[in-house]
């Protein structure tokens, strides 16, 4: 009897190996045969596991087309286009060049005509050394691997981190003058904006829109795979920090975090909690935004993966016109919602959109009710704006007094959050209406001083007695810091020097 059991449970187990086999192969709706290599639909890992992510084929991608041209430059050369098995270099390699293929495409539709900062083409590097880390430096992306509990991980490996760091590169080619701003508010909101690159471009894929649906029960506002980002390299992350990061991914975009000024916030903390830190701080808008997403396709009559392709379509066009509309200020995510609600009202109200984004920024924080409900009486003005962004590239200087650091200098130039304000909006305050805007040169200094206390600032000959922070856990086998303090003329000034995503060493 036990080895007829036994027979039984084994067929079992092949037939839905089989099943699985057959799911994983299956081919995007609608794509040409011109040939097909193996990737991950988002990540490697599922949910809490750093392995069990769903493969799919997709067709060859070319990466030098147009939109948003990319190649990779390390490996150096292509492998054989064809369905490579998990686990080889080979694979890897599609995965990643399917995700920067696909991320491409859907946010060169919405910024037609638009040219990476870097240049006509975006290097990316999908090994550039042993870290749990990827970033976009302004001279392309960098991915990395490294151990953790016998397992290798690679970054670049992730359709969901590739999408996150191919959105920094995004967000610099139509508003560069985010890059330098010595704003707490703006470097956690680009770093939202790589999430919601991620999220996005995997609603690009129906397999990805049917299993999500099929997951939440047509809820979308329900955690997912969809809004679990990263999961293997949470996993990672959490063998050594396990407070770092979120119990079963990286971060989450189904979150309860709501509006803080950053000023009040500690500059670490457990996932559980917010903080200054850039990634821990981007979880308010993109919860915000995931609840508008989860609105919004809520309000369509079949609420089916077909409404849920064009509900992420019609996201990324209002992401990128409230984008275009915003003020750089130190608020600068109200402003970015106030005119995202504008956009919504003047530009797509047969559809609805405006109230489930206003309840996703107001749930969040991000605007004080009454704030939005301002914003869409000006609607056609700030779409207006969208239409025509601003042509600068940079944001306006001042003279940041720094003598207290022991730098050497009294004083260092910054790129201030200080663009004229184009909307009166704020963040929500915790108990009734907007919390207090700080100015451009507090929001400089504390942003100054948040980088000393990570240890983020590189110093150029700086003497033992200057405010170096030393990270017990940088690696040391490249540079981290995302800052320097660089010789310009006469000055000091505050360059950032690349967009770091290491939260293994945060």
């Amino acid at each position: 009897m036990a080895k007829k059991r036994s027979k039984r449970a084994a067929k079992k187990s092949a037939a839905r190996s089989s099943g699985r086999k057959a799911r994983a192969v299956s081919t995007e709706r609608g794509a040409q045969p011109r040939g097909v290599i193996n990737g991950w639909e988002d990540d490697p890992g599922a949910g809490a596991q750093p392995s069990g992510g769903q493969v799919l084929q997709r067709p060859v991608p070319v990466l030098r087309d147009q939109p948003f041209p990319t190649r990779i430059v390390n490996p150096s050369s292509a492998p054989e286009a064809k369905p490579h098995p998990p686990g080889t270099a080979e694979f890897r390699y599609w995965v990643a060049a399917e995700a920067l293929r696909r991320g491409s495409d859907f946010w060169g539709a919405l910024v037609p005509g638009t040219s990476w900062e870097v240049g006509a083409i975006l290097p990316v590097d999908l090994d550039f050394g042993v870290d749990l880390n990827a970033f976009y430096d302004r001279e392309g992306l960098k991915f990395f691997h490294a151990s953790a509990a016998g397992r290798t991980v690679f970054s670049g490996e992730s359709p969901d981190i590739v999408c996150h760091e191919l959105g920094h590169a995004l967000l610099d080619s139509f508003k560069p003058q985010l890059f330098d701003a010595a704003s707490i508010e703006v470097g956690a909101f680009h770093e939202s904006f790589g999430d919601m690159s991620a999220i996005l471009s995997a609603l690009q894929l129906s397999s990805v829109r049917e299993g999500v649906l099929a997951e939440t029960g047509g809820v979308l506002r329900r955690s997912s795979r969809l809004s679990r980002l990263a999961e293997q390299l949470g996993w990672a992350i959490r063998q050594s920090v396990p407070s770092a990061v979120e119990s079963d991914c990286l971060r989450n975009a189904v979150n309860t975090f709501f509006y803080r000024d950053p000023d009040t916030l500690p500059t670490t903390a457990p996932a559980t909690s917010l903080s200054s830190e850039a990634h821990s701080f981007s979880r308010v808008f993109t919860g915000a935004f995931f609840e508008g997403l989860a609105g919004m396709l809520a309000t369509t009559a079949s609420r089916d993966e077909r409404a849920l392709l064009q509900v992420s379509q019609d996201m990324g066009a209002i992401l990128v016109q409230g984008i275009r509309a915003a003020s750089v200020v130190p608020t600068f995510m109200s402003q970015v919602a106030a005119s995202m609600l504008a956009v919504a009202a003047a530009r797509f109200s047969a559809q609805g959109y405006e109230a489930p984004l206003r309840s996703g920024f107001v749930r969040h924080g991000i605007l004080p009710p009454s704030m939005a409900v301002a914003a869409t009486h000006a609607s056609a003005r700030i779409a207006a704006l969208a239409a025509t962004p601003s042509q600068s590239k940079t944001l306006p200087t001042l003279q940041l007094s720094v003598a207290e650091y022991g730098l050497g200098v009294p004083s260092i130039v910054v790129y201030a959050a200080a663009e004229p304000k184009r909307l009166q909006v704020a963040g929500a305050a915790l108990a009734v209406g907007a919390a207090p805007s700080p100015g451009e040169d507090q929001a400089a200094k504390s942003f100054f001083e948040d980088l000393l206390r990570r240890g983020r600032l590189k110093i150029p000959g700086a003497g033992k007695g200057a405010a170096a922070t030393l990270r017990a856990a940088a690696p040391q086998t490249h540079e981290t810091h995302t800052h320097e303090l660089r010789r310009e003329g006469k000055h000091m000034v505050l360059r950032r020097v690349r967009i770091d995503c290491g939260l293994a060493h945060h």
